[in-house]
């Protein structure tokens, strides 16, 4: 292997280290964690599907409390949990992981 490979993959192991190694839940917080194992593309299908059903209730009006909807969904209780399914540090992994990736290819080209 050369040198320059050797280098980049060690520098993916630190990246992944950072990610990867960390327990997810911190005992700061009073609120039990649930950890979902899925892949990212059910991940994603899952928040989609979320969203969609808080679009769908905001515009036929499944969040308002009247005498025909009398049990009406929380839709701010749904944004929060989408919010917390959201794997915002695997993103910031695939972003750092591409611009090593990106950042190598176009220094190989010039």
């Amino acid at each position: 292997m050369e040198t320059n490979e050797i280098e980049k993959l060690e520098n993916l192991k630190k990246i992944i280290g950072k990610y990867f190694n960390n327990p997810k839940s911190d005992n700061k917080s009073e609120f039990y964690t649930a950890q979902i194992k899925i892949n990212y593309y059910e991940l994603g299908c899952v928040i989609t599907n979320m969203l969609k059903m808080c679009i769908l209730t905001i515009d036929n009006e499944g969040h308002i409390i009247s005498s025909t909807n009398k049990n009406a969904v929380n839709v701010s209780l749904i944004l929060e949990m989408v919010l917390e399914m959201f794997p915002l540090n695997e993103f910031e992994l695939l972003g750092e992981i591409s611009e090593i990736i990106i950042g190598d290819s176009q220094i190989d080209k010039e």
